[in-house]
């Protein structure tokens, strides 16, 4: 058996056993699966919202990047209870950002029985406007288990140069987070980097004392091609020093069904990433 069979066999196994702990009816109810998602402009032009329902319905909680108006939250929240034998909540950022032309608001979309919301940490205040879009953070308990979710769609620009720069200020973003309460360790920065997340430009956060990792392997895909998968933009980065409630499970949820074309048109061009998390104690 030669390694490039082995590897694709692994492969297979990890998202045969990540789609089984997705969708069975007996999750551990210590565990919870946390996401990021790219909704591509939620709430502009035509969607299949079954289809975005049931493509987030798995999670506890989203992140959403990439929202255009409050509509669209509500849209999508009224398809998922239709599909859904949970009742759901949501929290949208209060206004949107970017440029003059073009701006997005951040939101979640979370379990109302399971996840808890806390309160808004609000914008990152982004010292001298290096972000084009500015971070956005909230914090949720689930169980035990209380964190701050900050949530960030970088800038794709006209140059690779332009995500780098933003990359290279998220060892900021994290220390702004981390120092706004210091009963509350556990931050998680999720969205779409436009940036495979072991670039060189996350070493400044990936050399942090807190010992920041990234929890989706960046062999994985996470943009839908017309053809295929294509890029590796979307993850979740957290402190290993504290959040040692993320055991190391992770994954990304295709839900293409094996049409490109048609699920970038009608749902989105990323797929839903997400991690998994014990509950049952918080080590802050």
């Amino acid at each position: 058996m030669n390694n490039l069979f082995k590897r694709k066999l692994l492969l297979i196994f990890i998202l045969l056993n990540f789609f089984t702990l997705l969708f069975s009816d007996e999750k551990p109810i210590t565990q919870a699966y946390i996401a990021s998602f790219n909704t591509l402009r939620l709430g502009k032009g035509d969607k299949d919202y079954t289809h975005l329902a049931k493509s987030v319905e798995p999670f506890d909680i989203i992140g959403l990047v990439e929202v255009m108006n409050k509509k669209g939250v509500h849209k999508l929240l009224s398809e998922i209870e239709k599909v859904s034998d949970d009742k759901w909540s949501y929290f949208i950022s209060p206004y949107p950002v970017g440029t003059d032309e073009y701006k997005e608001y951040y939101a979640y979309i979370y379990k109302k029985d399971k996840v808890e919301f806390i309160k808004s940490d609000g914008y990152y205040p982004d010292p001298g406007d290096k972000f084009i879009r500015e971070p956005f953070g909230a914090t949720f308990k689930i169980g035990n288990f209380d964190f701050t979710f900050v949530l960030l769609h970088s800038i794709y620009g006209k140059k690779v140069s332009q995500r780098q720069f933003e990359a290279n200020q998220l060892v900021d973003v994290y220390n702004y987070f981390q120092d706004l309460d210091g009963q509350e360790n556990d931050i998680l920065i999720g969205g779409d980097f436009n940036l495979s997340a072991n670039d060189s430009a996350f070493k400044t956060l990936l050399s942090h004392k807190d010992e920041i990792i990234y929890t989706l392997d960046p062999s994985i895909k996470t943009t839908i091609g017309t053809k295929g998968f294509a890029n590796s933009y979307d993850n979740i980065f957290l402190s290993k020093k504290y959040t040692q409630e993320f055991k190391g499970k992770s994954g990304a949820l295709d839900i293409t069904k094996e049409d490109y074309i048609k699920t970038r048109k009608e749902v989105s061009d990323h797929l839903p990433i997400f991690l998994i998390v014990d509950t049952e104690h918080d080590d802050d």
